[in-house]
């Protein structure tokens, strides 16, 4: 694949989105080799660039910098008639729109799916919201935080009821954004092979809510087995054991024993082969059955030595462990450097690469508000420089 043309070469991807699961979604089609222009409001740009501190070394958030690589960043106010003309023009020329705006919302600029699809019938045009396209909260704006809560989520997070610090949790990266990014690139790519071999598109309803409940996966499985709704285990599993944090003389380590064989590997490295041979231990179900008499036991053990014995120890017993590391500590890793996965930019900046690069993949940083407005209107839509000014005096650009 060395001199072969990335995977989505030669597709454009008009982005209406912002914030995080959109622009997840987009970017992942930027690395892939889409050319992706961004719309942002003239001025102030996509939300997240100001969610900050921190910054990075141009002044922006660096929450702005998480999802925003190798884009075009055009800045056009679709408020005007002029910014939601230029706009339908880039939609037209377009493989892909991806938009986050509410249900309805992009109606009133000939921005819905009904217009633009009447204009380009083979555009893929993504949609994301909190809640849908129907049903009884497709009005509600949808967060992160919120979808966490109302799918259940928060409910199995945190420490179990009874215990110090006990109350629901969400999780400490937006997860259910997260997803939705990548459930939404997912579904763009399936329905974009199917409109290049039919030429017709279609609109994909794609929701916070439906995506992060999908995401409980095991969880909702369990509930819809048994009718009863799983509770909070802290850092334990519900169906594995020992599979959680364990105190150790100095701090914490996470033993994530998998199957049989691993118990026994993990119960002689602990000197006590005795509690492996225990028929009510033997597997996993007596185990989690029985969990709290078998914690009983193996907890006060791996509080006698420090943390690195333990993992020099389970190293070499075969038990699948590690230290709880900060965020420094993980991107610093042997591992991360080995595999390159942070890419240094001009000027300082560094981020996250794409974890499932191809070959030639490009490597531009986040675009400043406007970079590419010119550019664009060039490029796409014939504009010369007196045009371009003539819009810009009228403010319909950046």
């Amino acid at each position: 694949m060395k001199n072969s043309p990335l995977p989505l070469a030669g597709v454009r991807v008009l982005d209406l989105s912002r914030v995080l699961a959109g622009p997840w979604a987009t970017q992942l089609l930027a690395d892939y080799g889409a050319d992706v222009i961004k719309i942002e409001r003239p001025g102030s740009g996509d939300d997240t660039r100001g969610w900050g501190p921190p910054y990075v070394a141009n002044g922006e958030a660096a929450y702005f910098h998480a999802a925003n690589r190798n884009k075009k960043s055009a800045a056009i106010d679709m408020a005007t008639r002029d910014g939601a003309s230029l706009i339908r023009k880039l939609a037209s020329q377009s493989d892909i729109v991806v938009e986050n705006f509410k249900v309805g919302g992009l109606s009133k600029y000939g921005l819905d799916y009904e217009t633009v699809s009447a204009a380009n019938p083979k555009i893929v045009y993504c949609s994301i919201t909190g809640f849908g396209q129907t049903g009884p909260n497709s009005h509600r704006p949808g967060y992160d935080y919120l979808i966490q809560a109302m799918t259940g989520l928060m409910s199995v997070t945190g420490q179990p009821d009874g215990s110090a610090g006990a109350e629901p949790m969400k999780v400490g990266v937006a997860v259910s954004d997260l997803f939705t990014g990548l459930y939404a690139t997912t579904a763009i790519l399936a329905a974009l092979r199917t409109a290049e071999a039919s030429g017709r598109g279609c609109q994909l309803d794609v929701a916070l809510h439906d995506c992060q409940l999908a995401a409980l996966a095991n969880q909702a499985a369990n509930f819809l087995a048994t009718g009863t709704s799983p509770k909070r285990l802290g850092n334990a599993h519900p169906s594995i054991v020992p599979y959680q944090v364990f105190d150790t003389s100095d701090g914490y380590i996470v033993v994530a024993v998998g199957n049989d064989g691993q118990f026994q590997a993990f119960c002689k490295c602990l000197n006590r082969p005795d509690i492996g041979d225990q028929a009510s231990w033997r597997t996993n179900k007596g185990r989690v059955e029985d969990r709290e008499n078998l914690l009983a036991q193996i907890s006060p053990l791996l509080k006698l030595r420090t943390t690195k014995d333990w993992a020099k120890t389970f190293n070499d017993g075969g038990v699948p462990h590690s230290p709880i590391r900060s965020v420094g500590e993980a991107l610093q890793s042997e591992q991360v450097e080995s595999r390159s996965q942070i890419l240094e930019h001009a000027e300082g900046l560094r981020t996250v690469g794409q974890p499932v690069p191809f070959p030639g993949q490009p490597n531009e940083p986040p675009p400043t508000l406007g970079a590419h407005t010119d550019e664009v209107l060039r490029q796409y839509l014939g504009l010369d420089e007196a045009g371009v000014d003539d819009l810009r005096t009228q403010g319909a650009i950046g």
